[in-house]
């Protein structure tokens, strides 16, 4: 193990663990999700029922599964960047995207470095069948990661470490070999709510669980269809994905910074007026988009996430007037080019604010 630990690092991993491939334990607990309707849209989460928990199933042969955890803050990240991106929140013209998502697809990065590691391992060890996943199959990776000692799951439900806070990504490897299996580590949340208590919409309904169709992460990138009107005033400014139940997170005053440079924020995704980025064309949008996550949700999803933040600008008493005029006519200009959904997101954002109480 020491030796794929030290190959792992020089590819840019943090943390390595094995997992044994016995979930069971796991499978109640993500039946009742489903049943409950938490998944929302995510059709594909109860399509594949319990494959999810069963590693064997998915990859037929599978003994063990390697995890690995990898850091996403950009180089150079200041020690109060969880402070900086709170005070983002507070500027209801600027359009913030989720820290994870401002620098190059992740998919693409783990993917081709967990695929540089098994090819490592099987140079060194002989032929070996395996599978790369990141983000990518039904696979219950916080609960491998968790399960092979790279942390503990937080109330959130999303991933905590001791030694990097929650701001990584995790890959896993399904191997057809046994390597050892690593130790789980204990729980360190004790009776911090934090996380639950800065959920803008209320979607983590009790610790550890998750309603994702209240999630903004869900409705700002999962949910192609109108996000429900009553959700729309939590938004916010957030355009894409949310970040608050991790910035107010203790451990994360551990979070590292990424070894690569993949993950360094790109200009055009950085977060900057809300105008700027309701004014991109499909073009424009697909250009300061490429090789980042955020294509995946089309320009006009985009478009529509926009206009919510729009509308929640307009809600402020003390904008400015020639800033509101300009949010306005932007709005009805785009009005004029719209798809139904994006349509009924600039009608609602039209309708808002004082200014349109008065009848101005």
């Amino acid at each position: 193990m020491a030796h794929i630990r030290a190959w792992a690092l020089e590819l840019g991993f943090s943390q390595i663990g094995v997992a044994g491939v016995d979930l069971s334990s796991s499978e109640p607990g993500l039946l009742a999700w489903l049943d409950q309707g938490f998944h929302g849209d995510m059709h594909y989460m109860a399509a594949h029922g319990l494959k999810r928990a069963r590693p064997m199933e998915l990859v037929p042969g599978t003994v063990c599964v390697l995890t690995a955890r990898m850091d996403y803050l950009p180089r150079g990240t200041a020690p109060d960047w969880a402070e900086q991106e709170l005070a983002r929140l507070q500027t209801p013209t600027q359009g913030v995207v989720s820290v994870y998502a401002r620098g190059r697809d992740y998919h693409k990065v783990l993917r081709s470095r967990l695929q540089k590691l098994a090819d490592k391992i099987a140079e060194v060890l002989g032929p070996v069948g395996h599978r790369v996943f990141t983000d990518s199959a039904p696979v219950l990776e916080a609960e491998l990661a968790a399960r092979s000692g790279q942390g503990w799951r937080g109330k959130h439900t999303l991933l905590l470490s001791r030694e990097g806070g929650s701001m990584f990504f995790l890959g896993e490897i399904y191997l057809d070999f046994a390597l050892p299996l690593s130790e789980p580590t204990s729980h360190h949340c004790g009776q911090c709510t934090a996380c639950i208590s800065a959920c803008p919409t209320g979607a983590i309904v009790s610790p550890g669980k998750l309603d994702a169709r209240r999630c903004i992460s869900y409705l700002t990138i999962e949910h192609a269809g109108p996000i429900p009107e009553d959700l729309r005033p939590l938004l916010g400014n957030r355009i894409y994905g949310c970040d608050d139940c991790q910035l107010v997170c203790p451990w994360n005053k551990f979070a590292q910074p990424s070894a690569l440079p993949d993950f360094d924020a790109r200009a055009p995704v950085q977060p900057q007026d809300l105008l700027a980025f309701f004014a991109w064309t499909e073009a424009q949008f697909l250009a300061h988009t490429e090789g980042s996550p955020i294509r995946r949700i089309g320009h006009a999803r985009w478009i529509r996430n926009v206009a919510v933040a729009l509308g929640n600008a307009l809600r402020q008493p003390t904008l400015d007037a020639d800033v509101t005029q300009r949010i306005r006519q932007a709005l009805q200009q785009r009005l004029q080019e719209a798809d139904a959904v994006v349509a009924e997101h600039v009608q609602w954002a039209l309708a808002q604010g004082p200014a349109q109480e008065e009848g101005l």
